[in-house]
């Protein structure tokens, strides 16, 4: 490996679904993982009714990019995305990763595999223009000077990956969100709520995926401060 790679995830694979070695999180619900990205990214930001030319998506989490893929399939115009992945997976990885989508998804998978590259860069992937960062978040996003109209929070758990979840980088969400400008996550945790809360953004629990009882989504507010609701 030379400066210039990027690090690798340690994986381990459970019916074909990757886990996190890390973390000891698996990418995706081996329920259906398609599925609880269309309910919590999609609808939990109310896309695809939103989405417009030059509509940007943020990420924090690119994975197996089947957050990506599953937005690319619906997209109706030309948007952005952007992804903040600190541990790129391999080519291989991901090709093995997204096999199970291929008959849902397979023109952007193709496109994806294609275009794909875990040093990062921009690539298209039918409608969306993705821009992969890669490194920590901590580090690029503050750095990032653009700013998202909706953002999809799917790192792993916080109580496995707290840095992805940290007050600091949730207050770095709502710098880099546009006035009015949306979250959805997974995750319920109160200080992840409390977080978003603080940082400016009307927080709501509402129904999660499959067995998952509760997510989180929420809007950004002209002026931050606790907004935390049940």
């Amino acid at each position: 490996m030379t400066e210039s790679d990027p690090l690798r995830p340690s994986l381990t694979w459970r019916q074909d679904v990757p886990v996190s070695e890390r973390f000891d999180d698996p990418y995706f619900s081996r329920e259906n993982g398609l599925e609880e990205t269309r309910h919590t990214f999609l609808r939990g930001n109310d896309l695809p009714e939103r989405l417009r030319p030059g509509f940007h998506v943020a990420e924090l989490g690119f994975g197996t990019g089947l957050n990506l893929m599953a937005l690319a399939a619906i997209a109706p115009c030309p948007i952005q995305m952007t992804s903040f992945e600190a541990f790129a997976m391999a080519p291989e990885d991901l090709a093995r990763a997204t096999a199970r989508w291929q008959d849902d998804l397979g023109p952007v998978r193709a496109a994806l595999l294609t275009a794909y590259d875990p040093r990062g860069g921009t690539f298209q992937i039918g409608p969306v223009t993705l821009t992969l960062l890669i490194g920590e978040a901590a580090t690029t996003l503050p750095d990032w000077t653009g700013t998202a109209d909706a953002w999809f929070l799917d790192g792993f758990a916080p109580a496995r990956n707290p840095e992805l979840w940290s007050d600091n980088l949730m207050r770095q969400v709502a710098r880099h969100t546009s006035a009015g400008g949306t979250f959805a996550t997974y995750t319920s945790a109160g200080a992840v709520r409390r977080a978003l809360g603080a940082a400016g953004f009307t927080v709501r629990k509402v129904p999660g995926f499959g067995r998952k009882r509760d997510m989180s989504v929420g809007r950004l507010d002209a002026t931050p401060g606790s907004k935390t609701e049940r």
